[in-house]
């Protein structure tokens, strides 16, 4: 008798990510000294960030203005009345060995995302991911370990506390990301979110935007959540997308073979993409917070809160939404046009002004976009304005000139900016589409090559090709395309 084997168990993912994003105010939250990005080492201190005995901290309004402008935009219910508390830890590159955070009320909680998966495709899977709370608290400074020790790694380490005492939102999901996709995906959708709101620059090379990942798997229906497991120091989308695939493989191979999963901090290790063991994880319960006694609570009145609400732009899930169904753009299209809230205004300016939405669109994402990529220059600098590739557009549609034309002035356009039309008409660049000249030229073109035409009517149908060619060349590529194959078909099957 055969004995069938045993069903394999199938497993899910179950992800949660904490966030900690840079906030773009000029001065640090409890003091006066300035937040900006790669001055000397410990050069942006005073006597409040460097903990002197004596010193009071004073919350920065606008780090109160961000946090709830990030709430809002997050469909956060900001808390009429929250407080700073004391986190009782020993960071080496934070003076006070306190750092001064928010533990049972923060300023934001309950809220959501929604994340929009693009297929190949260009199918869109859209899903909500729960945002537990968003609280405002003070980074640490940065050590640096240098020299060179066989056995510990280095010799010593310098610290430079020009990053204590800058403002960060620390954003706290639910667990409801289930893939490294998903979790990269929201990653990305909460840069783009502190980007359009101008709170945060977002960049993850420079430390503005960090992300921790909590992974544990569990067999496919059960509802208990297996071991979290930490993974810190991804510096990119990629590698949050990496460390999460790697670990969730890692974690079903130990179950499968009884190896125990423990509660631990880990790193990515990019270079042999992995992740190593760092340390156990610690529970609030080491943290000993307290109400931070040097600070008042905070109140936010319903006036302020809608005021800042009031404030805040159309975001990207909004407009994806708006380009797809009053557009009529694909999810694909709407997702590229939006990534940047300034192409998103450049796009909707050159609409407003009158150019076609997938004319406009396609020009954007395309030549104009590889030509910003290749200067690195920014759209909002760009010389082109949205009037006038509007009019470039327009100039195509009508029949003015070859999209073959407008790519061959598109670069002085890019450069000099200026009307398109002007260009046109100082060159001589205007669209042939006159049949009979039309006609005309292929004829011209078809007896110069007597060979071509007679392997052409053989069979050798790919020919065509070679004659297009030769008519664009002879024009100055300024015959109408569609009139052009047209006109040539007739005469070479004629």
């Amino acid at each position: 008798m055969t004995v069938a084997a045993p069903a394999k168990t199938e497993y899910e993912a179950v992800i949660g990510l904490e966030t900690h994003c840079q906030l773009s105010t000029e001065t640090k939250i409890f003091c006066s000294s300035s937040t900006e990005f790669g001055a000397d080492p410990n050069t942006h201190v005073d006597p409040v960030c460097l903990g002197l005995p004596g010193t009071l901290p004073v919350l920065n309004q606008k780090v109160l203005e961000y946090a709830v402008k990030a709430g809002l935009a997050l469909n956060c219910q900001i808390a009429p009345y929250s407080k700073f508390d004391r986190k009782q830890y020993f960071y080496p590159d934070l003076p006070k060995n306190y750092q001064i955070s928010q533990y049972d009320l923060p300023i934001a909680e309950h809220g959501w995302l929604e994340i929009e998966i693009v297929d190949k495709q260009g199918n869109a899977t859209r899903k909500r991911i729960g945002i537990t709370r968003l609280h405002m608290e003070e980074d640490a400074g940065k050590l640096v370990h240098a020299g060179a020790d066989r056995l510990a790694g280095s010799a010593y380490s310098l610290v430079d506390y020009n990053r204590a005492g800058v403002p960060l939102v620390e954003i706290v999901s639910e667990p409801d990301i289930r893939t490294g996709q998903e979790a990269a995906e929201y990653a990305k959708e909460l840069r783009r979110i502190v980007r359009y709101l101008g709170i945060s620059d977002g960049n993850m090379q420079e430390g503005s935007l960090r992300c921790d990942v909590n992974v544990s798997v569990r067999p496919v229906g059960q509802k208990a959540f297996g071991t979290k497991v930490e993974i810190k120091n991804m510096n990119s989308f990629n590698a949050i997308q990496r460390a999460i695939e790697y670990e969730i493989e890692r974690q079903i191979e130990a179950i499968e073979t009884g190896e125990p999963i423990v509660q631990e901090t880990r790193l990515w290790e990019e270079g042999s993409q992995r992740t190593i063991s760092m340390r156990s994880k610690e529970g609030s319960s080491d943290y000993r917070y307290f109400p931070e006694p040097d600070l008042t609570p905070i109140v936010v009145s319903e006036e302020q809160r809608e005021s800042w609400r009031e404030e805040l732009p159309e975001l990207p899930a909004q407009k994806r939404h708006r380009y797809e169904t009053e557009l009529g753009l694909s999810a694909y299209d709407a997702q590229v046009l939006t990534d940047e809230r300034a192409v998103a205004e450049y796009f909707e300016a050159t609409v407003t002004a009158g150019g076609d939405v997938k004319q406009a669109a396609n020009w954007i994402m395309g030549d104009i976009a590889a030509w910003l990529k290749n200067e690195k220059q920014s759209i909002e600098n760009l010389a082109l304005k949205p009037a006038e590739l509007a009019e470039l557009v327009g100039l195509i549609v009508n029949g003015t000139i070859s999209g073959k034309i407008a790519k061959d002035i598109l670069p002085e356009l890019l450069t000099e900016g200026g009307s398109p039309k002007a260009l046109v008409d100082r060159k001589g660049l205007v669209q042939i589409s006159d049949q009979g000249a039309i006609k005309a030229m292929i004829e011209e073109v078809l007896a110069a090559h007597p060979a071509e035409l007679e392997q052409y009517r053989a069979g050798k149908t790919k020919l065509k090709g070679f004659f297009v060619g030769q008519l664009m060349k002879k024009s100055g590529g300024r015959v109408d395309p569609k009139l052009t194959n047209q006109l040539l078909e007739e005469l070479l099957n004629g």
